[in-house]
């Protein structure tokens, strides 16, 4: 089981609000089993649970987050990774926001760095 705390920076695409970009979080990974929490792009801590495949550099997550309200709550998340090094990677996922009850897409990327990690 691997312990991880890391910082992510993101840039939201075809968003009408301005949001977060800073995003510190802490991740527990058991094989292919992730979960954690994060400060979120609406300023608010999300805990998160889903799986993580990776191969090669490539990466891939599917899970559920919460801290969402705008959104129901608890939203699913979908999100593809690509590790530049070992504690640096660029990811894209998609995103929703609610504006005055109508829902957009737009579409979130962003750097990730682990700043420290701890294998248990």
């Amino acid at each position: 089981m691997d312990i991880l705390f890391g910082l992510a920076l993101s840039y939201h695409l075809n968003f009408e609000r301005d949001y977060n970009v800073l995003h510190p979080h802490v991740r527990i990974e058991n094989d292919y089993f992730i979960a954690g929490a994060y400060y979120n792009s609406e300023y608010r801590i999300s805990p998160y649970a889903g799986v993580r495949f990776e191969r090669n550099n490539h990466g891939f997550e599917l899970g559920a987050a919460g801290g969402y309200p705008a959104l129901g709550g608890t939203v699913p998340y979908i999100r593809y990774t690509y590790s530049l090094s070992d504690k640096k990677e660029i990811f894209v996922a998609p995103a929703g926001e609610n504006i005055n009850g109508e829902v957009t897409y737009g579409i979130i990327v962003g750097m990730e760095v682990v700043i420290e990690d701890s294998k248990r």
